[in-house]
């Protein structure tokens, strides 16, 4: 037992080493990057198509895929237009630095103005795991229900803004905005909340503001 909990902590110290590795890189390419977590089918995917769509260019995207398997998503995000570098783990649960480092290799940083990083469809592993990232995204949505915050509270309680997406489907579900506000703040009394559709377009631009004032809020610190 002794000699698992010390191979645990080597691994635990190799990944923090590389994440820091990559925040390095990160701020040195001039690039914002953010981290998004979610549960399968919450619309992470989705929300991206849309940002790139209505950012059309205006800041340069990439994307980092995160799946099990398939590159089903990735083929969805370079059709957007944007570039995307597809990471398969083969049943990991999550994104790993080692493997974003990896993935690095097909993206120009110095010609990006943001990287979103799409981790595995899952609310427990990846909040544990550091990816280098300046922001991390939790999107829930609305057939989810509103229990998702205080059910899995690991995923919701570290991050730096909270997604509802789907708000279009609210009255088609039961889902109530009011108590799903009540239970992040449970567990997370900062974080803005920010609803949206990304079907109707119903609160994007609250997000594309998000995303404009991070990027303008790290850029004096790179260039």
């Amino acid at each position: 037992m002794a000699k698992k909990i010390r191979l645990a902590k080597r691994i635990v110290s190799e990944s923090d080493r590389v994440a820091a590795e990559l925040a390095r890189r990160f701020t040195e390419a001039g690039v914002f990057v953010a981290n998004l977590m979610s549960s399968p089918g919450s619309g992470k995917t989705s929300l991206l198509e849309e940002t790139a769509r209505r950012l059309d260019g205006r800041l340069r995207m990439a994307v980092i895929e995160g799946d099990l398997a398939t590159d089903r998503d990735a083929r969805r995000i370079r059709r957007a237009g944007v570039p995307c570098r597809q990471i398969n783990t083969g049943g990991g649960c999550h994104l790993n630095a080692k493997q974003v480092r990896k993935a690095l290799d097909g993206l120009d940083l110095e010609n990006l103005d943001v990287l979103f990083i799409e981790n595995v469809g899952n609310l427990v592993c990846p909040a544990s795991f550091d990816l280098g990232e300046h922001r991390r995204v939790v999107l829930a949505s609305t057939p989810e229900g509103e229990d998702k915050p205080i059910k899995y509270p690991v995923a919701f309680e570290g991050v730096d803004v909270v997604v509802l997406n789907k708000i279009d489907l609210e009255s088609a579900t039961g889902f109530s905005r009011a108590t799903f506000r009540r239970f992040v703040r449970q567990v997370n009394r900062t974080a803005p909340i920010l609803e949206l559709s990304c079907r109707s377009g119903e609160g994007m631009e609250d997000w594309l503001d998000w995303v404009r004032a991070e990027r303008k809020a790290v850029e004096p610190a790179y260039r």
